[in-house]
C-alpha cells in the first residue's frame, strides 16, 4: 500500500517572501483605519460612567433648545454649553462619520449630539463631520455609445443618455423621478430619493447630470440642467426665508452635516478668495446637499450661478446674517470656479475621441495625491509574480 505523500516544507526563499506578501495588504483601506467612528468612541464613552452621564445630558439637551423664529437667534442653555466642555478631552470630539457608512444616521446624531448648535453669527465655524475617503479607481465613460444621439445634440442630454446606458444610474434616476413627479408629490419622498441618487450614483453620471455646460443661447439645455433635481417638488413652492431654512437645517443632524461640509470645503478663507480645499471635495459638498432643505440650484436656464431657493424679506435685526448665508451660495468664488472648471472638463470630453476622453479623465484624477497609485500595488504584483514563478519551480 503506497504511502500517503507528506507535505513539502516551502522553500527558503517563498519564506522570506510571506511577510511582504502580508503587509502589501495593510494599506487597503477599513473602516478603522480610515476614521474614529463616531459609533465607536460612543462605545469608549459608555464604558466611562461620568462620560455616559454627560453624554446621556446633553441628548436631553437637544429637545430644550428653543425653536425660535426666522428673526431670532436660537437659545442654547448655559449648562448644557458647559456638558459640552466636559466632554472636550473625550475621543467623541475628534470622531468623524461616512457618507455611505451603514449607520450614518446613528453616526451624525452622535456627532452632534456633544456640539450643541451655534448662533447663526457662528455656524461658519462648524467643522465637517465627514472623512474624506480615498477612491483608487479612475472613472471612464464609453462616449462612443452617444453615436445614436444627433450630432448637435447639447451637453446635457448627452450625459443623460450616459446615465440611460448605465443600469445604477438609470435605476437611481427613474426612482427619484417617480418620486418627484406629479401633482400630488410628497416633498419629504422627492429630497430622499434626490440625495440617494447623489449618495449612490457614481460620481462621473452624477456630475455629469447636474453640471452639463450649456450654451448661453441654448436655453433648452440650460432648462434641462435646471430640472435635473426635480425643483417644481424638490423645493418650495414660495421662496421662505433663508433663516428659516436654516434653523430647520440645524435642526436635523444629516442636513447640519451637510451644511458643515460645504462650509469646510467651499469657503474662501481670506479676502483674496483662497478656497479652504480642493475642488473636488468642494463640489462633493455641494451636492451632499441637494435632497436637504438647504438645496440649492441654477438661477436660470442662460448662465451657471446657483443660489438658495429663499429670500430675506423680514429678517428684522438678523438682515445682514441672512444676506451672508444667502451669498455663501451665490456669490462664492470657489463654488463658483469649481462648477465652471468641471462645466470646461465635461466640455472638452466631447472634443475628443472616446479613448483620449477616457485617458483624460484617468490623467485629471491622478493629479490628486490621494488617487494616485499607492507604493504597496507595484509592491504586491511584483511579489505575486515571484511567488507563481517560485512554486512552479517548487
Amino acid at each position: 500500500m503506497a504511502r500517503p505523500l507528506s507535505p513539502r516544507p516551502l522553500p527558503p526563499a517563498l519564506l522570506l517572501l510571506l511577510p511582504l506578501l502580508l503587509r502589501a495588504g495593510d494599506h487597503l483601506p477599513t473602516e478603522g483605519r480610515l476614521m474614529n467612528s463616531c459609533i465607536q468612541a460612543r462605545r469608549k464613552c459608555q464604558a466611562d460612567p461620568t462620560c455616559n452621564a454627560t453624554y446621556h445630558y446633553l441628548n436631553s439637551c437637544a429637545s430644550s433648545i428653543s425653536t425660535s423664529s426666522p428673526a431670532e437667534e436660537p437659545s442654547v442653555p448655559e449648562d448644557c454649553m458647559e456638558a459640552a466642555q466636559q466632554l472636550r478631552n473625550s475621543s467623541l470630539m475628534s470622531c468623524t462619520c461616512h457618507r455611505r457608512m451603514k449607520n450614518q444616521a446613528t453616526c451624525l446624531d452622535i456627532y452632534w449630539t456633544v456640539r450643541p448648535a451655534r448662533s447663526l453669527g457662528d455656524y461658519e465655524l462648524d467643522v465637517s463631520p465627514y472623512e474624506d475617503t480615498v477612491t483608487r479607481k479612475p472613472w471612464k465613460m464609453n462616449l462612443s455609445k452617444l453615436n445614436m444621439l444627433k450630432p448637435d445634440s447639447d451637453l446635457c442630454l448627452k450625459f443623460a443618455m450616459l446615465c440611460t446606458l448605465n443600469d445604477k444610474c438609470d435605476r437611481l434616476r427613474k426612482a427619484y423621478g417617480e418620486a418627484c413627479s406629479g401633482s400630488r408629490c410628497q416633498r419629504h419622498t422627492c429630497q430622499r430619493q434626490l440625495r440617494s441618487f447623489f449618495e449612490k450614483a457614481s460620481e462621473p453620471h452624477a456630475q455629469g447630470l447636474l453640471l452639463c455646460p450649456c450654451a448661453p443661447t441654448n436655453q433648452g439645455c440650460g432648462q434641462r440642467r435646471r430640472n435635473t433635481i426635480a425643483p417644481s417638488c424638490s423645493l418650495p413652492s414660495e421662496a421662505p426665508n433663508c433663516l428659516e431654512l436654516w434653523h430647520i437645517c440645524v435642526s436635523d443632524p444629516l442636513c447640519r452635516s451637510r451644511l458643515a461640509d460645504f462650509q469646510t470645503h467651499c469657503h474662501p478663507m481670506d479676502i483674496l478668495g483662497t478656497c479652504a480645499t480642493e475642488q473636488s471635495k468642494c463640489l462633493r459638498a455641494y451636492m451632499g446637499l441637494i435632497g436637504t432643505a438647504m438645496t440649492p440650484n441654477f438661477v436660470s436656464n442662460v448662465n451657471a450661478s446657483v443660489a438658495l431657493s429663499c429670500t430675506c424679506r423680514g429678517s428684522g435685526n438678523l438682515q445682514e446674517e441672512c444676506e451672508r448665508l444667502e451669498e455663501s451660495f451665490s456669490r462664492n468664488s470657489c463654488l463658483m470656479e469649481a462648477i465652471a472648471a468641471k462645466m470646461h472638463f465635461h466640455s472638452q470630453l466631447f472634443s475628443q475621441d472616446w479613448t483620449a476622453s477616457t485617458f483624460s479623465m484617468m490623467e485629471r484624477q491622478n493629479k490628486n495625491p490621494a488617487l494616485r497609485p499607492q507604493p504597496w500595488v507595484p509592491s504586491l504584483l511584483s511579489c505575486t509574480l515571484t511567488l507563481i514563478l517560485l512554486l512552479s519551480l517548487w
